[in-house]
């Protein structure tokens, strides 16, 4: 898998790709890079419609120069690898922002998700992702009412935010709620604007497939809910090959 970081050149076929409506998957093939780098490459610039090669370009560059020299890669107690870390969570701030979530929600979740307790404090939050107090505050309502972090009292009394395998559960149901609400909305349109009429029949047909929906996600949900608290069985170790020279 090649390295390095983007060129001008590959940033003119990202958007030749976009222009042609191609996944980014085979953008990513016909570069030969990690589809990862693709997302977060059209994402972090203004998102497909509005990426355009030569303002990210410069982006880059001006990114690159206010960088400061890096230090030594230190291994986490954990022995993970920091740079492997700090990429991974780029690719995965990126992937939760294409599923619709403002960047600082992203940013917070991921670092939650990657978190081996899946809880810090606000100012812990802060100080780990380099923003004001008040930027995790307004971040952390959002992900609240979506029903994607919990918040709870530590033995100081503090509040620290958390996520756990029974919120995606509770996350599902709330969108199914959201999709239900949708539903009596647009069987109230049908009875305004008058049985028999087309904006009628449109609103009716809106109602019967989301409510379908709704139900489909419910029932999927609770059937599922046991793998959310079945210990997942360890994973085999991953072999990688030696950095290059």
């Amino acid at each position: 898998m090649p390295g390095g970081r983007l060129t001008q050149q590959d940033r003119q076929q990202i958007a030749a790709g976009l222009a042609d409506s191609l996944p980014y998957a085979e953008i990513a093939r016909r570069l030969d890079r990690p589809t990862s780098t693709v997302t977060r490459e059209v994402m972090r610039n203004g998102g497909p419609t509005a990426y355009r090669p030569g303002l990210a370009h410069r982006s880059a560059e001006l990114r690159a120069r206010r960088r400061r020299p890096a230090a030594a890669p230190t291994p986490r107690p954990s022995g993970r690898d920091v740079e492997a870390l700090a990429e991974y969570e780029e690719t995965l701030t990126t992937v939760l922002m294409a599923s619709g979530l403002p960047r600082m929600a992203a940013r917070v979740l991921t670092c939650l998700f990657t978190t081996d307790p899946g809880s810090l404090t606000a100012s812990r939050l802060a100080q780990r992702l380099g923003v004001s107090p008040a930027s995790i505050s307004k971040a952390i309502a959002f992900l609240e009412s979506q029903s994607l972090v919990r918040r709870e009292r530590d033995e100081r009394r503090r509040d620290r935010y958390t996520v756990d395998d029974e919120l995606f559960y509770q996350a599902t149901i709330a969108s199914a709620r959201a999709n239900q609400q949708l539903v009596e909305i647009a069987r109230q349109g049908v009875v305004v604007l008058g049985p028999g009429t087309a904006a009628a029949a449109r609103l009716e047909n809106i109602a019967r497939f989301m409510d379908f929906i709704s139900e489909s996600i419910t029932r999927a949900a609770e059937q599922a809910r046991d793998i959310l608290r079945t210990p997942a069985p360890p994973a085999a170790p991953n072999h990688h090959p030696s950095p290059r020279t």
